[in-house]
């Protein structure tokens, strides 16, 4: 069996594992044993599968996948110096190279003189022309958001950049123009795009997984990363929950169990959140460990 082979076979089964162990036992595997390039990341979509790992749960998978793209990053920029420029996309060689083996793909960690990873991919160093429209506004915005999606990707160029021009050309047609609020629109693009604390957006919006068309619509808030949204959510129901218990008569009852210390002494009240005909919403607090909650 090839290595380009038993790569594909670890992505497979890197997405169906069902345990935090087993995905940090494939997870290192793929960093001890694989070298790669563009060619063979495009056609395992191993840097899908491991990028989307980088906002996992649990800290020991998100941070060894993290580890990965950067090692994968630099190989890849690699491949591209040894065959004459980084604006060289690598083209025909699909062969995943087993750390160790005879043949290589040149230096496995390439480094600046001070001792640190090369900087993240933007359009000038993947050697990019610009001048793709004729207006200086529009180019300079297919730029921007070229680089924040090509700024941790081991994406082909050529993919990234017609990423690019189709995100800007929608933003173009639905305003039909570069004047407000075509710039805002671009720049809020741009900054939840180059998010470093949102790298499943890049991912998303790069495979596709996210359309162009339903990305150039969503809001801030919709673009943000899950932790985001959870600590978002969570202000929003604490808040909530002290607006209305803040001059509300709190009963206290055994009827309710903690889900987080298991003790049964709790304060509740409740409130009518929703339409007369709906339920009440009842809020409980843990005199325990304060943990809150609410059900209808």
């Amino acid at each position: 069996m090839s290595d380009a082979v038993e790569l594909k076979k670890l992505v497979k089964q890197l997405q169906s594992a069902s345990s935090n162990e087993d995905i940090v036992s494939i997870l290192r595997t793929l960093k001890k044993d694989y070298r790669v390039n563009e060619a063979i990341l495009r056609e395992s979509k191993a840097g899908l599968a491991v990028g989307k790992l980088r906002t996992h749960a649990a800290k020991d998978v998100s941070d060894l996948a993290k580890e990965i793209v950067k090692q994968w990053k630099t190989e890849v920029e690699a491949a591209k110096a040894a065959q004459g420029g980084a604006g060289k996309p690598t083209v025909g060689v699909n062969t995943a190279v087993r750390k160790g083996s005879v043949a290589s793909n040149g230096p496995a960690t390439p480094r600046t003189p001070s001792g640190t990873l090369p900087n993240a991919r933007t359009m000038k160093s993947d050697g990019v022309a610009g001048g793709f429209t004729g207006d200086k506004t529009r180019d300079k915005c297919i730029e921007l958001v070229y680089d924040a999606l090509a700024s941790d990707s081991g994406a082909p160029v050529d993919l990234i950049l017609q990423k690019s021009k189709a995100i800007e050309a929608a933003v173009f047609s639905e305003i039909g123009g570069t004047t407000q609020p075509y710039p805002t629109k671009m720049r809020s693009l741009f900054v939840n795009l180059k998010d470093k604390n949102n790298p499943g957006l890049r991912e998303a919006v790069g495979s596709g997984d996210i359309p162009v068309e339903k990305f150039v619509k969503m809001s801030s808030q919709e673009m943000a990363s899950e932790e985001r949204k959870k600590a978002d959510e969570a202000i929003k129901q604490q808040n909530l929950h002290d607006a209305l218990g803040a001059e509300e008569q709190q009963a206290e009852t055994s009827a309710f169990q903690c889900t987080k210390c298991k003790q049964r002494k709790c304060r509740y009240r409740q409130a009518q959140t929703r339409s007369a005909d709906e339920p009440m919403t009842t809020f409980v607090t843990c005199v325990n460990c304060n943990n809150r909650w609410k059900f209808s």
